[in-house]
């Protein structure tokens, strides 16, 4: 529902708190990973038993202050290593250039799929256009999904979106190796209707995201807003479902609506929930954006 916001918002791309020059706060980023297990000892689900969903708001967009984030290769460097050592086998990404996705698919292997919606910027006169990462060779910018299993049932969420301004997205597939649906999701910034700059879209993203999914799901990404509670004056936003009939990575208990922050402002932005048993939550500063990836263990089996 249209409702006026209590925020505002500068610049186009990621978060409203996300500073031009972010090369300090990365420098406090850390490459190990803070992990929690939620359920189960240690050896009780075997890896075919398993999925890890990671994901990350790679900031690959340059012109969305994100220069000083880190290289291009640096953020497909931090890809490779969580598919290798962290074990991530499904990715959920949002600010990812199609050039990096492409070439850090083949650096993967050819079993690895991808499947990528694109930004685009909706004029006054109602032109879109396909919003494009800087860069020889980068192509276009927008949400994506790789995964080390064939996707199937690929769809988008049609979601209300800015009636003059950047249209982000959500797109959801189904990993039939695992009989898991999977979305990934980018929500808009208070202040992005740039001829309503007083309406508030997340709550009709968030219920579009929520309502689409069937059960056996991860879904999430970034959705631009802390946690419901009550230092979240956007709170209302929230629908039923996440939190409830989904439990999001770092949800410690029935309860609690807190977690680890997910961007170097100190903000949680940065979600996954599902229905399936949680086995482990983990926080990564990658220091190749100023978002930290989110890596999410589930018992599929």
């Amino acid at each position: 529902m249209f409702r006026t916001s209590s925020a505002s918002a500068a610049g186009s791309g990621g978060f409203p708190w996300r500073p031009v020059a972010v090369a300090a706060a990365l420098l406090g980023l850390v490459t190990a990973v803070a992990s929690t297990r939620l359920s189960g000892p240690a050896r009780s689900a075997a890896p075919g038993r398993t999925l890890t969903v990671a994901t990350w708001n790679m900031c690959g967009v340059e012109q969305w202050n994100c220069r000083s984030t880190g290289s291009p290769a640096a953020k497909r460097n931090a890809l490779v290593a969580m598919a290798s050592r962290s074990g991530a086998r499904v990715f959920f990404l949002q600010e990812v250039c199609a050039g990096d996705l492409d070439r850090v698919r083949a650096d993967l292997g050819a079993s690895w799929h991808t499947e990528f919606r694109p930004y685009t910027w909706r004029g006054v006169t109602g032109r879109t256009t396909t919003v494009r990462c800087a860069g020889a060779g980068q192509g276009a910018a927008g949400v994506a999904l790789l995964s080390a299993y064939r996707l199937s049932a690929v769809a988008p969420v049609a979601s209300r979106q800015p009636a003059v301004g950047l249209r982000r997205g959500i797109l959801c597939a189904t990993v039939a190796d695992r009989d898991v649906r999977v979305c990934t999701a980018h929500l808009s910034r208070p202040g992005d209707d740039r001829a309503h700059p007083d309406w508030e879209l997340r709550d009709d993203q968030l219920t579009a995201l929520a309502t689409a999914v069937p059960r056996r799901t991860v879904y999430g990404g970034d959705l631009n807003t802390d946690p419901p509670g009550p230092r979240n004056p956007d709170s209302w936003v929230w629908p039923a479902g996440p939190y409830g009939a989904q439990r999001e990575c770092d949800q410690a208990s029935a309860s609690s609506r807190s977690g680890r922050p997910t961007h170097v402002s100190g903000h949680k932005i940065d979600y996954l929930f599902t229905d399936l048993p949680r086995l482990g939550c983990s926080v990564r500063g990658t220091g190749a954006s100023d978002h930290y990836a989110l890596l999410l263990r589930v018992r599929t089996r």
